[in-house]
């Protein structure tokens, strides 16, 4: 044999042609859960997904979108102002499936009564190839909720953004076969500070068109069809929609400053937008902005939980296959008990966070169940605070299970541990969640009662978990120190109602370990430090990719 092609010695072999989604035990276990009579048709629907998602193609893709990321053309040959974006061939690859697989806006226009819940469990597998792609996919499905403010708006725009169709490329809305969608909020004087934005809107002769004049500081995938912005009126801060281009084919008069240099999330065009007499219509009242343009922030936030989810659920199989693969003093890694805790505790972390990104939007599909409505409020900003603020560590372990070989890029855990703090940032950082739980159980009735529900449903079955849940209440009813203990009351109640989902859904290895260490205090901080007495090769066994 030509040395060139012989296998390497106690090497893994390639990670690939595995339907990761049917592989995903955790996974197809929290469908037959969720799904109820859905459950079959999800599972059908994940297989071409998982299957795509686990070739050695679409590694290949996740690589050289992020190796070439976007480039930005302010003009033509000819000096023409035009501010377009150009891809890499497999950023294309990449949206066509993702939008092809509906995971932009399908399930608004949808009649299946667990439309959002199939969508996350897609969203969730596919997001394991490539995450910066996502981004423009989860602003055309969170745009809808927005528009539906204005019902004259929102059928002019959710039959394009619902399309599973991807075509990109500037031109007029209703000439496309499909539309992606996208925001800015923030500006660079403020922030999060959203009461602080500068950009003005001048009212035209005609009745809910404006001029707009500002500059936004981050507005992702600028290329994007159609956004939700917030600019100042006489009223105060106004939510607007903003085309890239008019109804007569004409450019809107927008201005791509640059194209942010981020840490992560290379493939992904998050841009800096000039606004001059900019054409945009008024979604909602005017003043009453912030409020309008909350409910795309909403799905933002829980396409941050199933992000970050899918992030560590990547990061898990890589290094369990790596494992199962590599031998170390005399045994395979995944033989060999220190290691055994690590990818015990890493599974973890994964399977809790899918539980309750699953969970939240298997509330969606039941927007007129009172519950559902306040558990999706409290759960979205609790899970977004703990899930996204968990993923870099989890990933950062995971790369240490493959040693060196991580740490190449060719592995991509570089690429995973660089793209693992982006979800803790977007929509709302640590503070500005961890806040906003805190504004919703003071002002927002039946928050507290529904997530007091919520973990109620496992009441009696796990002391550490009562025992958890009744400190929280203690805490809560003394709010003289609110504000300074806001990370510690997210995080706290968070866990629980990860623990809760773990004793509903998970198997009862995975459960007790879960609560033990996140609630009982059996836990040293740093994974692969879970308590003895535990059947963690149980939970590594079920939580592995099957080859």
């Amino acid at each position: 044999m030509d040395p060139v092609q012989r296998i390497p010695e106690n090497q893994a072999v390639p990670f690939d042609d595995v339907n990761i989604a049917v592989a995903d035990t955790p996974l197809m276990d929290a469908v037959a859960a969720l799904g109820g009579a859905q459950a079959g048709e999800i599972r059908e629907y994940l297989q071409p997904i998982g299957a795509l998602a686990g070739t050695a193609e679409a590694r290949e893709h996740w690589h050289l979108a992020n190796q070439y990321p976007p480039v930005h053309e302010p003009v033509d040959r000819f000096g023409r102002r035009i501010d377009e974006i150009r891809f890499h061939p497999s950023w294309h690859w990449l949206m066509e499936r993702g939008v092809g697989f509906g995971l932009t806006a399908a399930p608004w226009t949808s009649d299946d009564p667990a439309a959002h819940l199939r969508r996350a469990t897609g969203f969730y597998t596919w997001g394991q190839v490539e995450q910066g792609h996502m981004c423009p996919i989860t602003m055309t499905y969170a745009v809808v909720p927005a528009l539906r403010t204005d019902p004259e708006l929102a059928a002019q725009w959710t039959p394009g953004l619902a399309s599973t169709t991807y075509d990109f490329g500037l031109r007029a809305p209703q000439e496309k076969a499909g539309l992606l969608a996208g925001m800015g909020m923030t500006e660079k004087q403020g922030g999060s500070d959203l009461r602080v934005n500068s950009t003005i809107a001048k009212a035209t002769d005609v009745r809910g068109e404006y001029r707009l004049t500002g500059h936004k500081w981050f507005t992702s995938a600028a290329m994007n069809d159609v956004f939700l912005v917030l600019a100042q009126t006489d009223s105060g801060s106004t939510c607007f929609v903003v085309p890239r281009v008019l109804p007569d084919g004409s450019r809107n008069p927008l201005t791509i400053v640059r194209l942010k240099d981020k840490l992560g999330n290379k493939s992904n065009a998050s841009s800096e937008l000039e606004f001059d007499d900019t054409w945009a219509v008024r979604l909602g009242e005017e003043g009453r902005g912030i409020r309008t343009i909350i409910e795309m922030v909403s799905a933002t936030r829980m396409d941050c939980i199933l992000g970050s989810a899918s992030i560590m659920r990547k990061a898990f199989a890589e290094a369990a296959w790596h494992a199962r693969h590599r031998s170390a003093f005399g045994a395979r890694l995944i033989d060999q008990p220190a290691m055994v805790g690590v990818l015990a505790d890493l599974a973890l972390e994964s399977e809790a966070g899918m539980l309750a990104g699953l969970r939240l939007a298997a509330a969606m599909d039941r927007p007129d169940d009172e519950h559902e409505r306040n558990l999706r409020r409290i759960g979205l900003a609790l899970s977004k605070y703990w899930v996204c603020k968990r993923t870099p560590m989890m990933v950062g372990e995971a790369l240490e299970c493959l040693g060196g070989n991580g740490y190449a890029e060719e592995s991509g855990m570089p690429l995973l541990f660089r793209e693992s703090p982006l979800n803790s940032i977007w929509e709302g950082s640590g503070n500005v969640n961890a806040l906003d739980v805190l504004r919703a159980l003071s002002r927002e009735n039946g928050t507290l009662d529904a997530w007091r529900t919520e973990v109620g449903t496992v009441r009696g079955e796990d002391a550490r978990l009562d025992a958890a849940v009744d400190e929280v209440l203690r805490r809560l009813a003394d709010p003289a120190d609110a504000e300074a203990s806001a990370r510690w009351v997210a995080s706290r109640m968070a866990a629980i109602l990860q623990g809760s989902l773990m004793i509903r859904y998970s198997s009862p290895a995975a459960a007790d370990a879960f609560c033990a260490s996140r609630l009982g205090g059996q836990w040293a901080g740093t994974f692969g430090t879970l308590p003895s007495g535990l059947d963690l090769q149980g939970i590594v066994e079920r939580a592995q990719p099957a080859a």
